[in-house]
C-alpha cells in the first residue's frame, strides 16, 4: 500500500495573518517612555506571534497596527525618509528601532550597572536565577554566547555553591543552573538537620563548600588570631538558612512562640515597643566593638600597613584607604551622599575606637556597595563615619572576605577571587589631575580672537537682511513635460507642531520665505538633530524627481588634501545657513513652495534639500576663492579651511578671507569657526602638520557599529568605510564577502569585523609633496592588484581593486602589468610630470619597454605607461611585502609595519640583497 500523502497546505496571506492577529486583540501601545511597558508589549506581540506560528516577514506588519498616538507618528515621519528599506525591515529590526526611541539611555546604564554587580547574596538560587534573567534582557552584549551566560551566573553565585559548580568543570547554563539548585538545596537540608538534632548547639549556618577555594600560598601559612578573624567573616558572609519551624530566614534560635524581640533578642517586650523603649535602655545593650587607627591622611602615613588610591564605588571615582588595622569597612557621609545610597539602621551599634582613644557609637550601614576594582566589580558592606580626607575605609572584615595577600614594601594588594582570578591594586601612587581647557572654546567671542576681532561684522548674530545679487543665482530646470505636484501635510505632533509654527515665523521674520499661490506643494517633517533639538525640513523628493541634474563637479576630498604639505596653522570657516545666502532665480520661487497647516509658502532663497543645491553653491564659492584656492584656501560646499606655513602668513591668509567675505556679504557663524590651531578636523579627517588620519568620532562610530542585516545597511557600512580606503590596507579584499551578501556566513561577519579594526586602527599617512620623486609598490594576485603610494619612505596611501571576472583568465605577465596600469591611471596626478620608480616582483616587466612582441592589450597598456617619466624595477617577492599583502590574504597585521614609519625602501633593498645571496650560483673562470 503506497504511503499516506499528506495535504499540501497553501501559505497563509498577509491579510489572513492579519485578520486572525487582530482576534488575539493584542495591546496598543502609544509611545510611553517607559522601559517595562515597552518591554511588557513587546513581549506579548512575541507570545501571540509564536501561539499562531506567524512568519517573521508579516509580524512587523501586525505589530505596526498596535502602534497609536506619538508612536504611530514617530514610525510614520521614521520611514518617509528611507521608503525604499521599509521592505527590508524585519521583526528584530522593528524591536532595536522601537527599543531606541523609547529605551532612555540612562536606563539601560543603570540595568548594565545592576547586572555587573549581581550576587546571590541571601536570595535562593530561584530568586538569583529571576533576577538574573531578567537584567540580563537588557544586557544581551554581555551574554551573546551560552558560555558567556554561564560564566556570568556562576560569578554572582554563594561561594560555597559557586565552588561546587567549579569543580564540575566547564558548564553550559542550563548545567550550571540545575546544579547551582541542587547544591543549594542540599545545604539548605544539611541546615536543617543540624538544627534538628537537640544535643547541637546553636550555631550561625556555615555551610563549608564541598570543594576549598583557591588561596594563595601566603594565606594557607597564617595563624593564630587572624585566621580566627577571617573564618568569623566567612561565617558572616554564608547566606542565612531557611528556619524548620518558622519556614522564615533568620540566624540563631527560632523565638516564635515566645515572649521575645524579634529586634533586640531580649525577653519582657516585643519589637514593636523596642522605639519606645528608654534611651538609657537601649545604651545598656551590648555593642560591637571596633577599632580603626586611621581616619585621615596624617594618622595614615603614621602606619605601616596601610595603602591608598582611587576606586569606582558605585561608578563615582572615590578616595579609599586599605587599612588592616581597622577591624571593620567605614564609608564617610559625605561619600553616601555622592553615590546616591541610603544607610540603615544596625541591629547592634558599632563602637569604634579611635588611634586618638576617644570612641564613636555608629548605627547607620549601607551594604551591598558596588566597588569596581580592576575591571572587576566586588561588592562591600560599610558602616558609616564621619573621615576628612578618606571618602571608604577598606578594613579587615573585607580583606579577608577576598584573602587579601598584602606587601607591604611594595606597597602592594592582591585580592584573590574565585576561579583562580586575582586582581592587584597598586597604592600609594602619585597622581596629577590636569584640567585641559580647549583654547579655540575658551574664546566665546569674535573680539577675543586676533584677526578676526577686526571683521566682526562677518560674524553676525543673525542675518542683517536678505541676500544681494550675486554672481550665481539659483535655478530649478525641469525635464520635459513635468508638472506641478502637491501633496498634502504629514500629521505632526503637538510639540512639533509648535515648533513649526516658531519657525515659519522666524523664516518670515528674515524675509527667507513669503506667503504663496503655487500649484506646487511639498510636505514638511521634523528630523532630530544631535543636540536633541529638531531641525525642520521640506520633503522634495518629488520635485528632485522632476529637475535636471547640475552636473557641477564636486571637488575629490583626497585631492584636497595633497595642497596641505608643510602646513602648520589652520583655521576654519562655517558659513551661517549657507544655502540661505543665495537667491532663487524669480521665475522658479514658485517650484519651492510647500504646505503646512498654518499656509501656503515659498522660499525666495536656496532652502537645504535640493538636488542641485550643493552643486551650484559650489560654484559660487569657487568663483568668490577662485585666486586663492590651492594657495592657502580649501573650500567644500559651505566649509572653508585656510591653511598656512607659519603664523605670519597665517595673519595675511586670514585677513586675505575675511575680506572676501566682508565683500561678497557672506556670513559666518563663530559658535561653528575655529582659529589658530595645529590640529583641525575637516570633512571626517584630522590633518596636522605630521599628516592625516581619521576622524576619532568616525571611529567611535565605526567600534558601535552593529552587524549589517540587509544590504542597505551593508551599503550604509560600506559606504563609510570606503570614504577612508585609502588608509586601509586591502580594502577590496577585506570587502569582498560584505560587497556579495550571498548568505550570512562565518566569512562574512569576518569580514565585517576585521574592516571595522582596519578602520579604527588606520595609521597616520604623510602629505604628499609634488616636488619630490613618488616610489610605486605594485602586486598582482588571483584575487585582485594591490599598490602603495610612498615618498620619502613615509606611505601616502594604499590602493586595490577586486578582478573583474575577464581578468581572472589573464596570465600572469599580464595581471602584473595590470596592477601597474592601475597604480598610474587612479594615482595620475601624482607622478605625473615627474619621475618615480615601480618596483614590482615580475622580472620580465623590466623589459616590457624593449620587447618586440606585445599583444594588442599590452601595446594599449604600454601607450598610457610612456605618458609618465618612470622606470620599473625589479625585486624579489619576499620585499614586496606590502603590496603583496594588498592583493591576497593577510596573513599578518601590516598595520605595525607601515605605523612605523621605517625606511621600508632601504629595507626592501637588504632583504633583497639578501634572497639574492641565498641563491645557488655558479663560478666559473
Amino acid at each position: 500500500m503506497p504511503p499516506r500523502r499528506e495535504p499540501d497546505h497553501p501559505a497563509p496571506t498577509q491579510s489572513t495573518v492579519v485578520a486572525q492577529f487582530r482576534d488575539y486583540h493584542a495591546e496598543k501601545f502609544s509611545g510611553q517612555r517607559d522601559p517595562r511597558i515597552v518591554d511588557e508589549w513587546i513581549q506579548g506581540l512575541e507570545f501571540i506571534f509564536e501561539v499562531m506560528e506567524c512568519p517573521d516577514k508579516y509580524r512587523v506588519v501586525c505589530a505596526q497596527l498596535q502602534l497609536t498616538g506619538d508612536a504611530r507618528l514617530w514610525w510614520n515621519a521614521y520611514w518617509s525618509m528611507r521608503p525604499s528599506e521599509k521592505a527590508g525591515c524585519t521583526w528584530d529590526m522593528f524591536k532595536e528601532l522601537v527599543r531606541e526611541k523609547y529605551y532612555p539611555s540612562y536606563y539601560r546604564a543603570e540595568m548594565e550597572r545592576q547586572f555587573l554587580a549581581l550576587q546571590q547574596g541571601t536570595r535562593t538560587v530561584d530568586e538569583y536565577e529571576r533576577e538574573f534573567t531578567r537584567l540580563a534582557a537588557f544586557v544581551p552584549h554581555q551574554v551573546r554566547t551560552e558560555a558567556q551566560r554561564a560564566q556570568r551566573f556562576i560569578d554572582g553565585l554563594f561561594p560555597a555553591v559557586r565552588h561546587n559548580i567549579v569543580g564540575h568543570g566547564t558548564q553550559t547554563y542550563a548545567r550550571a543552573v540545575s546544579i547551582a539548585h541542587e547544591v543549594d538545596a542540599s545545604i539548605r537540608r544539611e541546615a536543617v538537620r543540624d538544627r534538628a538534632q537537640p544535643s547541637a548547639p546553636v550555631q550561625p549556618f556555615a555551610a563549608p563548600p564541598a570543594l576549598p577555594a583557591p588561596q594563595p600560598a601566603k594565606e594557607k601559612k597564617r595563624k593564630g588570631k587572624g585566621a580566627q578573624t577571617d573564618r568569623r567573616t566567612r561565617q558572616r558572609q554564608q547566606p542565612i538558612p531557611l528556619c524548620p519551624t518558622c519556614g522564615g530566614l533568620h540566624r540563631g534560635e527560632c523565638h516564635v512562640g515566645q515572649d521575645i524581640c524579634y529586634y533586640c533578642h531580649e525577653p519582657g517586650h516585643f519589637a514593636s515597643q523596642q522605639a519606645q523603649r528608654p534611651l538609657q535602655q537601649q545604651q545598656q545593650r551590648g555593642r560591637q566593638q571596633a577599632r580603626v587607627y586611621a581616619v585621615d591622611q596624617a594618622e595614615a602615613a603614621q602606619q605601616p600597613d596601610t595603602m591608598s588610591g582611587m576606586v569606582v564605588l558605585n561608578d563615582i571615582p572615590v578616595f579609599a584607604l586599605f587599612d588592616t588595622g581597622a577591624t571593620h569597612t567605614f564609608i564617610s557621609r559625605r561619600c553616601l551622599d555622592a553615590i546616591g545610597v541610603h544607610a540603615v539602621t544596625a541591629v547592634d551599634p558599632l563602637e569604634v575606637s579611635l588611634a586618638s582613644g576617644r570612641k564613636i557609637v555608629t548605627s547607620a550601614k549601607a551594604s551591598d556597595l558596588s566597588l569596581s576594582i580592576g575591571g572587576r566589580v566586588l561588592t562591600a558592606d560599610a558602616f558609616v563615619l564621619e573621615m576628612r580626607d578618606f571618602d571608604l575605609i577598606l578594613g579587615m572584615d573585607w580583606l579577608s572576605f577576598y584573602h587579601a595577600d598584602i606587601r607591604c614594601h611594595d606597597r602592594e594588594i592582591t585580592l584573590y577571587l574565585p576561579g583562580d582570578e586575582s586582581i592587584t591594586f597598586f597604592g600609594n601612587c602619585q597622581g596629577y589631575l590636569v584640567s585641559l581647557v580647549d583654547d579655540s572654546q575658551k574664546a566665546r567671542s569674535p573680539h577675543d580672537v586676533p584677526i578676526v576681532r577686526e571683521f566682526v561684522d562677518v560674524f553676525p548674530d543673525e542675518f542683517p537682511g536678505g541676500p544681494p545679487n550675486r554672481q550665481v543665482e539659483f535655478s530649478i530646470d525641469l525635464i520635459p513635460g513635468a508638472s506641478p505636484v502637491s501633496k498634502a501635510p504629514y500629521g505632526m505632533a503637538p510639540k512639533e507642531l509648535q515648533e513649526l509654527k516658531t519657525q515659519i515665523q522666524e523664516l518670515l521674520r528674515l524675509s527667507f520665505i513669503r506667503p504663496s499661490v503655487s500649484p506646487w506643494g511639498a510636505p514638511v517633517l521634523f528630523v532630530k538633530k544631535k543636540d536633541g533639538s529638531i531641525r525642520m525640513c521640506i520633503d522634495y523628493r518629488d520635485l528632485n524627481q522632476l529637475t535636471i541634474k547640475n552636473k557641477y563637479p564636486l571637488p575629490r576630498i583626497d585631492n584636497l588634501f595633497d595642497q596641505l604639505r608643510g602646513a602648520c596653522v589652520f583655521s576654519k570657516i562655517d558659513l551661517r545657513s549657507g544655502y540661505h545666502q543665495l537667491k532663487i532665480k524669480e521665475s522658479d520661487i514658485t517650484k519651492t513652495a510647500f504646505r503646512t497647516r498654518y499656509g501656503h509658502y515659498e522660499f525666495v532663497v536656496m532652502p537645504f534639500g535640493l538636488s542641485n543645491a550643493p552643486a551650484v553653491f559650489m560654484d559660487l564659492m569657487n568663483r568668490i576663492f577662485h585666486p586663492y584656492l590651492d594657495q592657502f584656501v580649501i573650500v567644500f560646499i559651505d566649509d572653508i579651511l585656510i591653511y598656512s606655513k607659519s603664523q605670519k602668513e597665517h595673519e595675511e591668509h586670514l585677513r586675505v578671507v575675511l575680506e572676501t567675505l566682508r565683500r561678497e556679504k557672506l556670513y559666518a557663524k563663530f559658535s561653528k569657526c575655529e582659529f589658530w590651531l595645529q590640529r583641525v578636523s575637516f570633512l571626517g579627517h584630522v590633518i596636522t602638520q605630521a599628516g592625516i588620519e581619521v576622524d576619532p568620532s568616525k571611529v567611535s562610530a565605526v567600534q558601535n557599529w552593529s552587524t549589517p542585516r540587509s544590504p542597505s545597511e551593508v551599503r550604509s557600512f560600506l559606504g563609510l568605510a570606503g570614504y577612508y580606503r585609502r588608509f586601509i590596507e586591502g580594502f577590496s579584499k577585506i570587502t569582498l564577502p560584505l560587497s556579495q551578501l550571498t548568505r550570512k556566513s562565518v566569512k562574512f561577519e569576518a569580514s565585517f569585523q576585521e574592516l571595522k579594526r582596519r578602520l579604527t586602527s588606520a595609521p597616520v599617512l604623510t602629505i604628499s609633496d609634488p616636488s619630490r620623486s613618488f616610489t610605486i609598490f605594485s602586486d598582482a594576485s588571483r584575487q585582485g592588484v594591490g599598490c602603495v603610494l610612498m615618498q620619502d619612505d613615509q606611505i601616502v596611501a594604499y590602493a586595490s581593486r577586486q578582478l573583474k571576472p575577464h581578468e581572472k583568465y589573464y596570465p600572469t605577465h599580464d595581471l602584473e602589468l595590470a596592477a601597474v596600469v592601475h597604480t598610474l591611471k587612479i594615482w595620475r596626478h601624482y607622478p605625473y610630470g615627474g619621475r618615480c620608480e615601480i618596483f614590482t616582483d615580475h622580472k620580465s616587466l623590466q623589459y616590457i619597454f624593449t620587447q618586440k612582441e606585445l599583444k594588442m592589450r599590452q601595446h594599449r597598456w604600454l601607450e598610457l605607461v610612456k605618458d609618465y617619466d618612470c622606470f620599473i624595477q625589479y625585486h624579489l617577492g619576499k620585499a614586496n611585502v606590502v603590496a603583496d599583502a594588498l592583493s591576497r590574504k593577510v596573513k599578518g597585521d601590516l598595520t605595525y609595519v607601515i605605523t612605523q614609519q621605517s625606511p621600508l625602501i632601504h629595507e626592501f633593498a637588504r632583504m633583497q640583497l639578501q634572497a639574492i645571496d641565498a641563491l645557488p650560483i655558479a663560478v666559473s673562470g
